[in-house]
């Protein structure tokens, strides 16, 4: 028998929503957003600044909005942005921000 063990997500994060451009990557297998969304929700937040990974720290204590930036490749990167309602968490490409 095989355990894994998921780390507690560290907030709330609401509904979960792709955009188009992720969509199409999807559908084309040429993107699983859900590893990075794994990553996302365990406080993993990616390619980000220490300014922006400072922010988001400090966003789980107030209240702020939460954003990941993954290197998928050279090139093609993804944005993931949870509002700071916890309403929703947004998987998008840089483009369509």
């Amino acid at each position: 028998m095989i355990v894994i063990k998921f780390r507690k997500p560290v907030s709330e994060l609401g509904a979960l929503v792709i955009t188009r451009g992720v969509d199409a990557l999807v559908r084309a297998k040429k993107l699983d957003p859900f590893h990075f969304f794994g990553r996302h929700i365990q406080g993993d937040w990616g390619d980000v600044c220490l300014e922006d990974r400072q922010m988001n720290e400090d966003a789980l204590i107030h209240g702020n909005r939460l954003m990941s930036v993954y290197e998928v490749s050279p090139e093609l990167k993804i944005w993931i942005i949870t509002e700071a309602d916890r309403s929703v968490t947004t998987i998008l490409l840089p483009e369509e921000y």
